[in-house]
């Protein structure tokens, strides 16, 4: 939703939102972790960095006991061109997207991450899309710093966007939304009014600017720029993206111990060698290649004609059995172990 701002001398410190998002708040977050919840327990693979940006968000938000005191306060992390030009003060460009002022502005930035960080990582990957929020927050910061100086430089214009305070990650929302639509042929419904989906951030902007009060304008035109230089860059530059390649190893290093336990489990499956398995006589989907024995249920390339579990001879599309020990053909399970250590040794 919005990328609130306000007047530090209305606000104080930069505690709770007022206004607006205070007439809204209430029950606003279990609803948000109820949201979270279903989507999350919907989809088969879970997207990590969209988990983590909302349990970040909420986290700083929420302010819980054992990070409280690691925290800045609100308004030492607001996004002031001023402060930052003047000081240098990096905390306000990097730290600002991730705070909000109240429940009801997180509700909404949030709902908005699910939705749109659900789609874009589970389509992209999970380090490209990682990437992408790195570099779309970078960008739309810059964007909107850059609007507000040359705003002063050119026009004097000083008073509304060059010394206003503004935090929320709506920016990175606005850029996200132009990568997600770019190349939609669909409409989308905004408040009732049909767009194209591609021209939704641009139409969006309007109508919060219009019917929301305190939202930063320029903030989110940032985020709009922002999406669209992101979608130019990828697009001309087709060489591998080493902030990806990063965030690729880093996911690599931590899900070591995952894939480790899990090439464990598979290892204690049942298996008598590399070409094949004893599994159940039920119907079951056998790859091209392999044959099945119907016998002792042990999967054989076609590169061989008798079974290398019970040496049940295959012959055509049937299989018929090379010593015949009763009418049926079927074997004892005490006789396929005694085959097997025939042709195995053991």
């Amino acid at each position: 939703m919005a990328w609130y701002y306000y007047n530090r001398s209305n606000n104080g410190g930069g505690g709770g939102g007022g206004g607006a998002w205070g007439r809204l708040s209430k029950g606003l977050l279990p609803l948000l972790a109820l949201q979270a919840a279903s989507e999350f327990h919907r989809i088969g693979r879970k997207p990590p960095v969209t988990a983590g940006l909302l349990l970040a968000n909420s986290l700083i938000y929420l302010r819980p006991a054992f990070v409280d005191r690691l925290l800045p306060t609100l308004y030492e992390v607001s996004f002031n061109p001023h402060l930052i030009l003047k000081h240098g003060d990096l905390k306000r460009f990097f730290l600002s997207p991730f705070y909000h002022v109240g429940d009801a502005h997180l509700f909404y930035n949030m709902t908005s991450l699910l939705w749109k960080g659900i789609q874009l990582e589970t389509s992209m990957g999970s380090p490209r899309f990682a990437s992408m929020v790195a570099a779309l927050l970078g960008m739309s910061q810059g964007i909107t710093l850059v609007l507000a100086r040359s705003l002063l430089l050119f026009f004097d214009y000083e008073a509304a966007y060059y010394n206003q305070f503004s935090v929320g990650f709506s920016g990175v929302l606005f850029a996200m939304k132009v990568v997600l639509n770019a190349h939609s042929d669909e409409y989308a419904y905004l408040h009732g009014i049909v767009v194209p989906a591609r021209h939704a951030a641009w139409a969006e902007l309007i109508l919060i600017q219009l019917f929301v009060p305190g939202v930063s304008f320029l903030g989110h035109l940032g985020g709009i720029l922002a999406g669209l230089l992101y979608l130019h860059l990828r697009g001309s530059y087709t060489a591998v993206d080493p902030l990806t390649v990063f965030i690729k190893k880093a996911f690599d290093f931590v899900s070591w111990p995952v894939r480790v336990i899990r090439s464990f489990l598979s290892f204690q499956r049942p298996r008598t060698s590399g070409r094949g398995r004893v599994g159940s006589s039920q119907a079951t989907a056998v790859p091209s290649g392999i044959w099945r024995c119907p016998t002792c249920t042990y999967d054989n390339s076609s590169r061989v004609d008798v079974c290398e579990m019970c040496s049940t001879a295959r012959r055509g599309s049937g299989f018929t059995p090379l010593r015949q020990y009763n009418r049926t053909g079927d074997l004892s399970t005490e006789e396929v172990r005694r085959r097997r250590i025939e042709r195995f040794g053991g």
